[in-house]
């Protein structure tokens, strides 16, 4: 096992990716921590080759992902944490996403660090369609800009009928900041594109 973890490392994305796919399918139960370890990492190649490969073992993963995401004080390793929760919807899309792993994300959008919340909301946005009501809430409560603007951005990823009527009603309120309006404006454009290339 050790020599596996020592190709995650290795400057070849191939063996990089080879060593990923062997340790998630020969693990032990020394596995998910000793991976988990390794989200703060400095080596940021080691550290993604980590995420990717706890994006691959799944939802077994979650419990300690979801500690480290809501109990770290390092930013690194809660970015990191996020991401693997994104990785983990990306890889198992047709599966219902656990719900301890969107309450930790839910919980994140908060966090006082922009890294932090662009992260959850991107991983929440990955989630798509199940968690649409969670970002729309988060965009109606929030005070925080940025957070607002990368909900925004999201929902201009997910294809569905709620998405288009919240950036619709945020392109035309002229209340809005002139921000979120552009914002909104532009994410609608990305969503109808993608509803046209989904309907070929």
């Amino acid at each position: 096992m050790d020599s596996l973890f020592e190709q995650l490392k290795h400057p070849n994305p191939n063996l990089r990716d080879r060593a990923m796919v062997e340790i998630a399918e020969s693990r032990t139960e020394e596995t998910i921590p000793r991976l988990i370890s390794l989200l703060g990492e400095e080596d940021v190649v080691y550290r993604r080759a980590a995420v990717k490969t706890l994006g691959l073992i799944g939802f077994d993963t979650i419990p300690s992902v979801v500690d480290s995401l809501i109990n770290s004080d390092n930013v690194v390793i809660k970015a990191s944490a996020g991401k693997v929760l994104a990785q983990i919807a990306v890889n198992y899309k047709d599966f219902p996403f656990p719900e301890e792993g969107i309450n930790a994300l839910k919980i994140t959008m908060n966090d006082p660090n922009p890294v932090v919340h662009i992260v959850a909301i991107m991983a929440l946005g990955v989630i798509g369609k199940p968690v649409l009501d969670i970002l729309i809430k988060a965009l109606q409560t929030t005070d925080n800009i940025a957070v607002s603007v990368s909900i925004i951005n999201t929902l201009g990823s997910i294809n569905d009928e709620k998405s288009v009527n919240v950036l619709t009603a945020l392109s035309k309120d002229e209340s809005q900041d002139v921000y979120i309006q552009e914002s909104a404006t532009s994410a609608l454009s990305r969503l109808e594109q993608l509803t046209f290339f989904q309907s070929k």
